[in-house]
């Protein structure tokens, strides 16, 4: 089976990332439109040749199949559907092969390009009309000397076949009802469908959610929150307890955010979980090095409450 092996990730809180640079075409009356598209190294265990797909039946129309590939079996989802596009069928060539959201999943495309290495504060926000086209689903769009890159959301994606998974909710619903300790929870979470189920879990067991699209909001309202708490001569874990962010996002990562948090007089003793999609160790490991007390891969309901209640008092 042609593959080939992705680097290692980038050093930790750089507020930089790597993404593999992609390619969908899509055919229109005037000639082949490129779209020129993205997604995190981190996601990506793999890029390969389309590998043999078995039908299922009752899936969702933009899932072709299972396949199994290294004997893992997976989802085979065409992105080319997803985005209702008419695709030369020639050109239905790789299978970015995803380990996130502790799931497997092959996505088809129809060219990888290269690995590109640039800044989140680079990342800006997707047009309306564009993000509109695809229900939302782009994180954010890049300039390149190719032209507009639009990174993708996948966990919407995914959210919007269905295959995204939540675990222990039943728990979790037991555990709000004993709930006996509320916190103020800074959440920093860029993609709509993530941070409305954190805000859902959260808020059903008491606790109050103020949601930031991003780290560099996060950063700004904590910042807010520290000279307001200076002013009345407070200490700002009055106003918040915890911070529950995000390590993928535009402007500013998690890692970063968490490394200025754990570095700033005033802040340095606010508790922070780290909640990613990423699930490998090295990512876990960075994220324990910049400084966060817990690290919890999407989505696990009773596990996100267990550690809001663990972590919540500390400082």
């Amino acid at each position: 089976m042609e593959s080939y092996a992705l680097p290692e990730i980038l050093q930790t809180g750089s507020n930089e990332l790597e993404i593999i640079n992609f390619r969908m075409y899509e055919d229109r009356d005037e000639g082949v439109y490129e779209w020129i598209l993205g997604v995190n190294v981190a996601k990506v265990r793999e890029v390969l040749r389309v590998p043999k797909i078995t039908r299922v039946p009752n899936m969702p129309e933009a899932v072709e199949g299972i396949a199994e590939v290294r004997g893992e079996v997976m989802p085979v989802v065409n992105l080319a559907k997803w985005m209702s596009i008419h695709e030369p069928i020639e050109r239905r060539k790789y299978m970015l092969h995803f380990e996130f959201l502790r799931e497997h999943v092959g996505v088809i495309v129809h060219d990888a390009k290269r690995i590109m290495r640039i800044s989140w504060a680079d990342i800006k926000k997707p047009p309306e009309a564009i993000n509109a086209q695809f229900g939302g689903r782009i994180i954010g769009v890049v300039d390149t000397e190719e032209g507009m890159l639009l990174i993708l959301d996948f966990e919407g994606i995914l959210s919007d076949l269905g295959l995204l998974k939540i675990f222990g909710l039943e728990e979790a619903q037991e555990m709000a009802k004993q709930e006996k300790k509320h916190y103020t929870v800074l959440v920093a979470e860029d993609s709509a469908v993530a941070r409305k189920i954190i805000t859902d879990v959260l808020e059903s067991a008491g606790h109050k959610v103020i949601a930031c699209e991003d780290g560099k909001i996060a950063w700004e309202r904590l910042n807010e929150f520290l000279k307001q708490a200076q002013m009345e001569n407070k200490n700002i874990r009055d106003y918040v307890q915890l911070v529950f962010t995000d390590i993928e996002m535009p402007q500013m990562d998690g890692l970063t955010l968490t490394r200025l948090i754990k570095e700033s007089p005033g802040l340095m003793h606010m508790p922070v979980i780290v909640n990613t999609t990423l699930s490998d160790e090295a990512n876990k490991q960075k994220a324990l090095s910049v400084g966060a007390d817990a690290y919890l891969v999407k989505f696990d309901a009773k596990e996100m409450l267990t550690l809001v209640e663990r972590v919540g008092g500390r400082g």
